[in-house]
């Protein structure tokens, strides 16, 4: 007899039945948000040709250095489970065409990434990603509304104390010049910085500010701040980007030492941050990346987006006490009593659902009292019991279960759905004014 596998691989979580509607609800305030902003749902596969993450991602990054899912095919092709969503969304972009649409071209999504990293609270292999990305403006205007949309999502959240920091990493011209005054800066403790650093110094010094090692962390207090060293352009570009934002009421603080994670981030980037989930604070980061495009083989195209952890996001709200109303699990169940019953009762359940009304009846084989507490674990507001009396009658009385208020109905089905959406609908309008 094999063994059964009844443990999910490390880093991976379950989302079982009992708590999926927590997901749901704030996928939905996604969804209902990014609509508002004028945005539409992109969907891209979940794997992607490696070398797609190596020129868009960034080679000198630790995501594709140390923590991507890659593997060979059996046609021999290198293939990577994507890591981040922007990528993705990028090449479908450029390989359909879109962008010969009108600009500005605005897209969503709502997408699973694997990371290879150490499991902890707030960081996963298998992690969730909600995401906005805008192609086609390169006006600081578009940074703004791009922060202004993530904002309104923590507000209809109601979460309190998430933060906004903001920075300017400039482009590619300017910080040409910031490279060159970080490794002459780190140079003088070559010695002491680690392994991955002393490789980053000569690759990619911007990455050593983003090191995740104590003693380089330090050590990156002292660098040289890049906003020294934006040129006219960046430099009047990011203080256009805060004019937006404290017009529209948006407090940040700028933060010099945000570079953010993948090698695709130009001029204006950002990150929302909560004190409440421990040493994974970052909820949201984005930021401009005007030359994605471009390094992915397209023609020129300024873009910008964010990111947002679903998992941290969720974390955040429970630290908060923020609850999620749990939605209603069963408007009405119909018990039965013998063989005639059970498929009246089947036929009127399924006339139920077919009116909207979310609707249950055995199905298991349970006696009646079985039944009853069935109907009360699974919360259903009214239930009614059809024996063979009310078979003969073509009657039965539905019972309001917190009320005790009983009120007969009509079995025949159609006139059974329309009487109960009418008494549903009554009861729960004198259920809002009571409340």
């Amino acid at each position: 007899m094999m063994a059964l596998i009844t443990k999910k691989p490390k880093g991976t979580e379950d989302v079982l039945p009992k708590d999926a509607y927590r997901w749901q609800f704030v996928e939905n305030i996604f969804r209902e948000e990014a609509r508002a902003f004028g945005y539409q749902e992109i969907r891209t596969p979940v794997f992607e040709h490696t070398n797609l993450f190596e020129r868009g991602v960034g080679s000198t990054t630790d995501v594709v250095q140390k923590e991507m899912y890659t593997f060979l095919t059996k046609g021999k092709d290198s293939i990577t489970l994507r890591p981040e969503g922007t990528a993705g969304a990028a090449r479908a972009i450029i390989e359909h065409g879109v962008f010969n649409d009108p600009l500005p071209i605005k897209a969503y999504y709502l997408v699973s990434c694997y990371r290879y990293e150490k499991p902890q609270s707030g960081r996963q292999r298998e992690f969730h990603q909600f995401g906005m990305e805008c192609y086609g403006s390169p006006s600081p205007s578009a940074d703004a509304e791009m922060i202004i949309a993530a904002r309104s999502i923590f507000d209809r959240l109601q979460l309190r104390n998430i933060r906004l920091e903001i920075n300017s990493i400039g482009c590619k011209e300017c910080r040409t010049e910031y490279h060159k005054a970080l490794k002459e800066y780190f140079s003088s403790y070559k010695d002491e910085l680690c392994d991955d650093c002393k490789d980053r110094l000569e690759r990619n010094p911007m990455r050593l500010l983003d090191c995740k090692n104590p003693h380089d962390s330090e050590l990156a207090k002292g660098a040289p701040v890049g906003l020294d060293y934006l040129c006219d352009e960046c430099r009047e570009h990011f203080e256009s980007v805060k004019k937006y934002l404290t017009e529209n009421g948006i407090d940040f603080t700028v933060n010099p030492k945000i570079v953010r994670g993948l090698d695709y981030y130009t001029k204006t980037v950002f990150e929302f941050i909560s004190d409440d989930i421990g040493a994974q604070s970052t909820v949201l980061g984005g930021g401009r990346y005007d030359g994605l495009m471009e390094e992915l083989g397209s023609k020129p195209m300024p873009a910008l987006g964010f990111a947002l952890g679903i998992e941290r996001l969720l974390l955040t709200m429970d630290a908060q006490g923020i609850e999620i109303p749990a939605p209603s699990r069963c408007d009405i169940f119909i018990a039965s009593l013998g063989e005639n019953a059970a498929i009246k009762a089947h036929t009127l359940t399924n006339a139920l659902r077919r009116s909207g009304i979310i609707a249950e009846c055995d199905i298991v084989g349970r006696g009646l009292r079985a039944q009853m507490k069935y109907a009360d674990k699974i919360d259903a507001k009214f239930s009614v019991v059809l024996g063979d009396d009310e078979i003969d009658k073509n009657k039965a009385k539905v019972k309001n279960m917190r009320s005790g208020e009983q009120t007969e109905i009509s079995l025949s089905p159609d006139q059974f759905a329309e009487a109960f959406t009418s008494l549903k609908l009554a009861n729960d309008f004198i259920g809002t004014k009571e409340g």
